[in-house]
């Protein structure tokens, strides 16, 4: 069974049944909830208040970015007269609806669609301008090529609720219409077409250094955070001058950026998407009048003839971006931001079929072998390293265990923590979530974003992703108390944890989440001596 058909049929059901759910009891209850009313530096809008939380969504923090706007950085955001409705979410960029968040549909609200989606969302406490409450800037995952701020597992009621922070999660613009470089291939009219996406992120943290005050936060005091590919946009905004400033520490989960696309790669990739369109260079201008459909049927992985997916992703351009975010070191740029980083045991299992249970040896073997691309001799010494330090471990635990330790999942953030300490100005926070899901009869396990509700503090809101056991919320309470005392002091210790101690290259802390949460000096040491040793031979 394909990761497609896995994954999807087993939580469809479920799913439609919470998104649903989801969607009529906000309806229902809003027409009895209070309706408070904030002035911006735009003008006035309307939220709600549910739950002692106030709730606004689809707040504009740019211009449009249709039309002849398409790829160039965000326009000013013009003022509005008279009270606007902040109170439903605002369109998420065009993208592929088979994309990787689509497998599991759980995490989705059915939201509108359109270019017009510089949006952002705010949940709060409260609104006085002197509340000072630390700020959380959640950046969504989905590579740079798809997702959304509005899906269900990032909603900001809980964490504002019940630990006193501001959450806002961003929309921008993705895939083609955030990432394509036009900036060497165009006219002068094209010359900052480039990281359209990352401009707007930069432009929804300058938003909230000018506006959140007005909902109860700190402006001096804004954590960004995000998740695979919010992870990405994260580790890249530490290496943009222009975000200097808009943000004091950063969350880094299960995903990197160690480096960027080069102009070269770039020019490439646009060369490649104007030959599918049947446009030549001197034809750029055709790009703003194509239909949106069109667009992305040119980077389609599954497009006409089985084209070949192509890279749009943020560019090291010489203006947004003058380096590879964290290559061959951290960003001096950003050596005085904290980070807290790190990944779940079992990442792969979102991206490819659970291995088959029950898995004998020889199959175990066989995929070792292939991860790691080593013969079945020096499989079996890996493996007898993960039993040892694994013993309850089963094979397809141990199957999927070293599939993770091999990828960029879990290499990508370990990199990032060792030379950002490297610098020794900032703490650096590394942990490692080990807590098995029991969805699917278990055999997705730790899975890639599974960390996220429990960061949230509402895994009972995705129970389709965290199962209905007993553990899960006290493990949220530890997980949601360190990301907001991360957010509040730059260090995520408090009195629901054991201490958790800085990293560093000599001893490597780690805290584990798991059941039992436990803080662990370079945990599975051997495991990761042995791992560096396979990749440093399939490197030369």
């Amino acid at each position: 069974m394909d990761r497609r058909t896995f994954l999807h049929r087993s939580a469809a059901a479920a799913a439609g049944s919470l998104i649903g759910g989801t969607a009529r009891g906000l309806s229902a209850q809003s027409t009895k909830a209070a309706q408070p009313v904030v002035s911006t530096v735009a003008g006035r809008i309307r939220g709600l208040s549910l739950t002692g939380v106030h709730a606004f969504k689809g707040i504009p923090y740019g211009g449009s970015t249709t039309g002849r706007a398409r790829f160039q950085p965000p326009a000013k955001l013009q003022p509005w007269s008279g009270i606007r409705d902040a109170v439903a979410l605002g369109d998420r960029c065009p993208q592929e609806r088979d994309a990787m968040f689509r497998l599991l549909p759980e995490v989705e609200r059915p939201e509108p669609e359109g270019e017009d989606c510089l949006r952002l969302n705010v949940w709060t406490n409260g609104l006085n301008r002197n509340g000072k409450r630390p700020v959380m800037v959640w950046l969504h995952g989905g590579g740079y090529a798809t997702g959304s701020g509005g899906f269900i597992v990032y909603d900001g009621t809980e964490l504002a609720r019940k630990h006193d922070v501001v959450v806002v999660t961003v929309n921008h613009r993705l895939n083609i219409f955030g990432f394509l470089y036009l900036a060497d291939i165009g006219n002068s009219e094209y010359a900052q077409a480039s990281n359209a996406g990352m401009r707007d992120i930069v432009s929804a943290l300058e938003w909230v250094r000018d506006n959140i005050e007005a909902f109860g936060g700190d402006p001096k005091n804004v954590t960004v955070f995000g998740q695979s590919g919010g992870a990405g946009k994260v580790s890249t905004l530490m290496a943009m001058p222009s975000a200097r400033g808009l943000f004091h520490r950063a969350i880094a989960q299960s995903g990197a950026a160690l480096s960027a696309v080069s102009r070269a790669d770039a020019n490439a990739t646009t060369e490649t998407i104007l030959a599918r369109l049947n446009l030549k260079a001197t034809e750029i201008d055709r790009l703003h009048t194509l239909p949106a459909a069109q667009l992305l049927g040119a980077i389609s992985g599954s497009g006409r003839g089985g084209q070949a997916p192509v890279r749009l992703a943020p560019v090291v351009d010489g203006m947004l971006l003058s380096r590879d975010p964290f290559s061959p070191g951290a960003p001096e740029l950003s050596a005085d931001i904290p980070l807290l980083i790190g990944s779940t045991a079992t990442e792969v299992l979102f991206a490819q079929p659970p291995p088959p249970e029950p898995l004998d040896d020889a199959g175990l073997r066989s995929r070792v072998a292939q991860a790691l691309r080593v013969d079945d001799a020096a499989a079996d010494r890996v493996i007898a390293i993960y039993r040892k330090g694994r013993p309850k471990a089963t094979n397809g635990d141990l199957s999927a265990i070293i599939a993770t330790d091999v990828s960029a999942f879990a290499t990508g953030p370990a990199t990032e923590a060792e030379r950002q300490a490297a610098l020794g100005k900032a703490p650096v926070f590394k942990y490692y979530f080990s807590w098995f899901s029991p969805i699917h009869d278990g055999k997705l396990r730790s899975f890639h974003t599974l960390e996220i509700p429990f960061v949230f503090d509402h895994v009972d809101e995705v129970r389709e992703m965290t199962g209905t056991g007993t553990d899960r919320a006290a493990l949220a309470a530890k997980m949601a108390g360190a990301w907001t005392a991360f957010a509040r002091t730059g260090n995520p210790n408090h009195q629901g944890l054991p201490e958790w101690r800085r990293f560093d290259a000599a001893k490597r802390a780690t805290m584990i989440f798991d059941a039992e949460c436990r803080s662990v000096d370079d945990p599975y040491r051997e495991e990761r001596l042995a791992i560096a040793e396979v990749s440093a031979v399939n490197r030369r």
